[in-house]
């Protein structure tokens, strides 16, 4: 819900970039340096991902960096 209100995506598109984003995949190697962004969250969301993380193994960067690549590869693709 939480995508769909703040992209203005619809639910369901929002919910297919979530599925790409769990994906098992090998972690992506940053091809070049990393830097810190802070990013501001509802609670029960930041809570969930922290749950997520811990019960994939995946950490919760690199949750949010696969979600954002899904989201962003998806926008170039549309416009």
């Amino acid at each position: 819900m939480t995508l769909s209100r703040n992209f203005g995506l619809s639910r369901r598109q929002a919910y297919r970039y979530i599925e790409e984003a769990q994906v098992d995949a090998p972690p992506l190697a940053p091809a070049e340096g990393a830097v810190t962004l802070t990013v501001k969250m509802p609670v029960g969301m930041a809570r969930d991902l922290r749950a997520h993380s811990v019960r994939s193994g995946v950490s919760a960067s690199e949750i949010v960096r696969r979600a954002v690549s899904v989201f962003l590869s998806a926008t170039r693709e549309h416009g």
